[in-house]
């Protein structure tokens, strides 16, 4: 019975993609650990500490009952916005960015955190008010309104990265919750203005910005990271130079083991590794809108928010993290999920496949019921 009631593809494609995530790490951080730590496997033994706590992280999420999410809707709106508070004040200073509470060996990023949160409640708040999002401007707007005050935290860590991935991925938990086109039309026009506005103020995205539009005008200085990325992907080719054989994460490639993970994968394994990899990727969020789907037919809306939303923040943040690799997006540091290094992005990416896990488990447990549109009541 067990098997019928699991979802092993999404789960099977998790254990791959952090097998080949805990590989490209270490291939990725030899070089920088051993100058920086004075061990090369230093980022890798980091990096598998945080893989059992993924695996524990996932256990625990599966093992959660839907219901139970449900009633923690409000609990982690609150937790989000206080972790959030306290990084700006007791928070660890790294590049500039206040993004990390120190936990002995173990950091905490709470904008990290606060994904997994805020998918909790705002799954909620759709589930009480599915029918006022449907039919009002103000009804869609009231739960991405409790969203500004967490984001306007994360901007001031600055972490502009996190605000577009969980806003992107509100706007889609919205569009599935049946909201109009005018007024969806109305609030992303609203929301272009105010990222272009966090990027126009700030000298630095500025700059980022202008640089995307063209890399190699200023090669050596703020095209850096892009150029160094786009020669790691024309090195690969078809076939890559072999895994642990590339030469761009020697200290050419800026944030190998982080940010341009996939910049390396691309160079170690070539086109055809990197799309095996992006495939992976996309049907495990496809997973997750399907059990979503299915979970929206047995009336269980709850249930389908969690699932859409995990969906929808993996795939934003996979959107965003090639974007930037490939040059089609302007630099931004953003994890790929399970494959970066960064303890994190990692556990929470775990805790959101395990809830798309603990769904379709539900899903296969429900009786079968009659076909039902978002336009039913909900429960």
């Amino acid at each position: 019975m067990m098997a019928q009631r699991f979802e092993w593809t999404a789960t099977l494609l998790w254990l791959v993609l952090l097998a080949l995530g805990g590989l490209l790490v270490t291939s990725a951080s030899l070089e920088i650990a051993s100058v920086r730590y004075g061990g090369a496997l230093a980022f890798a033994a980091r990096h598998g500490l945080y893989l059992v706590v993924s695996l524990a992280t996932f256990l625990a999420v599966l093992m959660v009952p839907v219901v139970h999410w449900r009633r923690l809707g409000p609990l982690a709106y609150l937790g989000s916005v206080a972790l959030l508070l306290a990084v700006l004040v007791v928070g660890r200073e790294v590049n500039g960015s206040l993004r990390w509470i120190g936990l002995g060996p173990l950091t905490l990023q709470p904008s990290e955190l606060a994904k997994f949160g805020l998918l909790i409640y705002l799954a909620h708040s759709l589930t009480r008010h599915q029918e006022a999002v449907r039919s009002s401007l103000w009804g869609m707007v009231r739960p991405l309104a409790w969203l500004l005050g967490p984001m306007a935290l994360i901007l001031a860590e600055p972490d502009l990265g996190s605000v577009v991935v969980i806003m992107v991925a509100a706007g889609g938990l919205v569009t599935l919750a049946g909201a109009r086109l005018r007024d969806l039309t109305l609030v992303v026009l609203l929301g272009g203005v105010l990222v272009g506005a966090a990027v126009y103020f700030q000298p630095y995205r500025l700059a980022r910005f202008q640089t995307f539009l063209n890399p190699w005008a200023d090669e050596f200085g703020t095209g850096y990271q892009l150029t160094q990325a786009l020669i790691a992907f024309g090195r690969g080719e078809w076939f890559g130079v072999g895994l642990g054989e590339g030469l761009q994460k020697l200290f050419y490639l800026p944030e190998a083991h982080t940010d341009f993970i996939y910049a390396v994968l691309a160079e170690e394994l070539g086109a055809l590794g990197a799309f095996l990899v992006l495939a992976m990727l996309v049907v495990l969020v496809q997973r997750g809108l399907a059990q979503g789907r299915r979970a929206e037919l047995r009336g269980d809306f709850f249930a389908a928010f969690l699932a859409y939303g995990a969906g929808f923040l993996l795939a934003v943040q996979v959107l965003v993290s090639l974007g930037v690799n490939t040059g089609v997006l302007p630099t931004k540091g953003l994890t790929l999920p399970f494959l970066s290094y960064g303890g994190n992005s990692l556990v929470v990416s775990s805790a959101l496949v395990a809830l798309i896990a603990r769904v379709a488990w539900e899903n296969d447990q429900a009786p079968a019921p009659p076909v039902q549109s978002r336009g039913g009541s909900t429960p």
